[in-house]
């Protein structure tokens, strides 16, 4: 298949904090900046999201005396895995990689920097509640189907695949340019989920097509600081 103008490329949350050497490292992670940038070529349309957290979140474990990094607790909109401190706003752990090579990105999207809140999905906090504006921003641009990469398949790409189909969207996932956490069997759970909400699952080799001029495009470095929604 071929990529058309109501297509989008959702990058997620290739952040220095989940590559190797991070705060909140996804094993292998690295590996996916090669073949979303190949995907990049192959789109009209790209937005990228990033995780950008206050200091002291609710998500973190040492907000939590007592607890540890993967424990979970209560919190006012349900259970809380604790994470270790990551992608605090302004840090370097919150940038976004160098190596991602996306200049025509469109729209860099921050999320989970509601202080009492969590933030996997590009659609919706984790209260289930709270949106992002990412559904109004395709709707109003005509977007209907979103290709999802990054990290983690079992947490932020999952969640946003969920939330894309239930706000009407098709979804699909490209495979290995995903990498996951899998904590507890949560990547097997997760391509479940997505399987039984229509998310389709695809390989990088299956989407054809070449934005004309690409090749010639020169490397860019996306930061935190050219745009943010």
């Amino acid at each position: 298949m071929h990529p058309t103008e109501t297509d989008l490329l959702l990058v997620i949350d290739v952040q220095a904090d989940f590559l190797p050497g991070g705060a909140l490292a996804v094993l292998d992670g690295d590996a996916v900046i090669g073949p979303i940038n190949a995907l990049g070529r192959r789109f009209r349309h790209v937005v990228l999201t990033q995780d950008w957290h206050p200091a002291g979140h609710a998500s973190f474990a040492t907000s939590h005396p007592g607890r540890q990094p993967f424990e979970t607790v209560q919190l006012p909109y349900g259970e809380q895995v604790l994470w270790p401190e990551h992608c605090i706003q302004g840090t370097p752990g919150a940038e976004l990689s160098p190596k991602l090579d996306l200049p025509h990105a469109e729209l860099i999207l921050r999320k989970g920097y509601r202080a009492g809140i969590d933030s996997y999905s590009a659609f919706r906090e984790a209260d289930r509640t709270t949106p992002t504006g990412l559904a109004g921003y395709l709707r109003e641009r005509g977007l209907t189907r979103v290709f999802l990469c990054g990290l983690a398949t079992d947490y932020c790409v999952g969640w946003s695949a969920l939330d894309a189909r239930e706000a009407g969207f098709a979804a699909v996932v490209v495979e290995e340019a995903c990498r996951g956490i899998d904590l507890g069997g949560s990547l097997a759970r997760a391509w479940e989920a997505m399987a039984a909400a229509g998310v389709e699952r695809m390989g990088s080799g299956a989407i054809g097509g070449c934005i004309p001029g690409s090749s010639q495009k020169r490397r860019h470095q996306i930061s935190g600081a050219d745009r943010a929604g």
